[in-house]
């Protein structure tokens, strides 16, 4: 009888604690990815189908293809791969993310801890003198050495989910910060490939723009020549020699650009530009891809990092409202301790030095100046502006695949144009050329028309590394295609 009646105590308390945990509930809101915008298209009107024809090539967009994810292969240079290949390896910036991601994960796994009894161990021995006189007796005090084992269990009854929803918070930073290296991974891979294309056409600038001023320099000297015989006014010497001066200034700026654009490889690539030896790539070096996978709008919401970085946002926000709403809540905890304690370690685990204690305790906030209430209130007002957020990046990147789509059809346009001007000012220059050899031209007008040839292949080159990089714009636009890497792990 005497052993069964503490039993008979405990079980209404271990009733009601078992009927709290089965009725145990997360407050707060449970998150639900956003629903893709109801569109299927991006542009106004019918999405592009493909582009004109330029330099052979008419780009092809294929709704719903599979974007590779090493898409900068398909521009057909070893040299543009490799750099792109040793800046996945090097790149500090990326390294930093991916060290980040792998805090986070750490962290998440941390926070699962708290679901778990928290237990502890303890020893200690102490020299203790005691004295009966803070009680009011006179007894002698007494000298002793004390030696105690102790262990203790805690754990907290998540009745209303603060901590679930706390693990949730971290589950969903978890997330961010592998959009957030996936974001980084996007933009290393594109940063290199733009780059790798703007030095290219700086450089065939450079080398047009020095034929351009070798033969204007030429024009000089005859007109020199020509306003010493008299035959023509001296200022148009002068108007040459301008033009000689203005085309002679733009090359330090281009050297200055392509010195930039090599600098800023090498530091894409994880070295000093001291250090640097790197590749140089040529524009006929690289292939334009003809077709181009388009993902469509609902799939591209689950596809770019800034999105999904947006939705973990939101997610977060939404988990840190349930945890502030379990703060205004009481809170449950159950704990047990057990010590052995004894004068000699002889003696340690004798019966009458052990000592325990079980029991259940409950806290509840009754008056906090309204700090829990607003700041709640505050949680909710996140919350809202996390989602707004998430709309304003999901139009956001509509509108950058829109504005990609229609730069590459113009760009088209634009780089046919320019060959046709190119061709029109090559063919100008050959009948130049064959009438001067015909003595019906001037060396002059060969020059003029020479200086308009290089002139046009300048404004071509343009055309052609513009067309290159918006391509890889587009790329960039429907996410990188991360998600189809072979070890999928990005």
């Amino acid at each position: 009888m005497c052993t069964s009646r503490p039993n008979s105590r405990l079980r209404p308390l271990a009733a009601l604690l078992l009927s709290g945990l089965a009725g145990a509930c997360a407050v707060g809101p449970s998150f639900h990815r956003p629903s893709p915008p109801a569109v299927s298209r991006y542009t106004s009107g019918a999405d592009p189908s493909e582009t004109v024809a330029a330099r052979g090539t008419a780009q092809r967009f294929i709704p719903g293809g599979k974007l590779a994810a090493d898409w900068w292969r398909l521009f057909g240079s070893p040299e543009l791969a490799g750099l792109i290949d040793e800046a996945l390896a090097r790149n500090p910036q990326l390294q930093a993310a991916q060290a980040s991601l792998q805090a986070s994960e750490y962290s998440l796994r941390s926070g699962y801890g708290i679901f778990f009894p928290q237990t502890e161990a303890a020893a200690s021995a102490t020299r203790q003198r005691s004295t009966l006189l803070r009680f009011g007796e006179t007894l002698p005090a007494s000298l002793f050495n004390l030696f105690t084992l102790s262990a203790s269990v805690n754990y907290a009854l998540d009745v209303f989910g603060a901590d679930r929803r706390a693990v949730e918070s971290l589950a969903a930073q978890r997330d961010a910060a592998r959009a957030t290296e996936q974001a980084a991974y996007v933009t290393l891979t594109a940063n290199v490939a733009n780059t790798v294309v703007a030095a290219a056409a700086y450089r065939a600038e450079i080398d047009a723009t020095r034929e351009l001023i070798g033969m204007q320099e030429e024009q000089v000297h005859l007109a020199e020549v020509q306003a010493r015989a008299g035959t023509i006014a001296y200022a148009s010497v002068l108007s040459l020699r301008s033009q000689l001066a203005a085309t002679q200034a733009s090359i330090p700026e281009l050297e200055q650009k392509l010195t930039q654009s090599e600098d800023l490889l090498a530091t894409l690539c994880g070295h000093a530009p001291a250090e640097a030896s790197l590749p140089q790539v040529r524009l006929a070096d690289l292939t334009l891809p003809a077709d181009l996978p388009v993902s469509v709008p609902s799939d591209l919401v689950r596809q770019r990092p800034d999105i999904l970085a947006a939705e973990a946002a939101a997610h977060t926000a939404s988990a840190e409202v349930g945890v502030a709403t379990a703060a205004m809540l009481p809170s449950l905890s159950l704990s047990a301790n057990y010590s052995a304690n004894a004068l000699t370690t002889q003696h340690l685990l004798d019966a009458n030095g052990r000592a325990w204690s079980a029991g259940a305790s409950a806290t509840a906030p009754l008056f906090q100046g309204g700090t829990l209430w607003y700041r709640r209130k505050a949680a909710v007002s996140l919350s809202a502006e996390a989602l707004a957020q998430y709309r304003q990046t999901v139009l956001a990147a509509f509108a950058q695949v829109a504005d990609t789509l229609r730069a590459l059809e113009h760009d088209a346009q634009a780089l046919r144009a320019e060959d046709d001007a190119l061709g029109a000012a090559a063919q100008a220059l050959h009948l130049v050329q064959a009438n001067y050899q015909a003595g019906l031209a001037t060396y002059l007008d060969v020059l003029n028309a020479d200086g308009q040839y290089h002139q046009a292949q300048i404004a071509d080159v343009q055309a052609l590394a513009l067309r290159y990089q918006d391509t890889v714009a587009l790329y960039v636009a429907l996410g990188g295609g991360w998600w189809n890497a072979p070890s999928a792990a990005r």
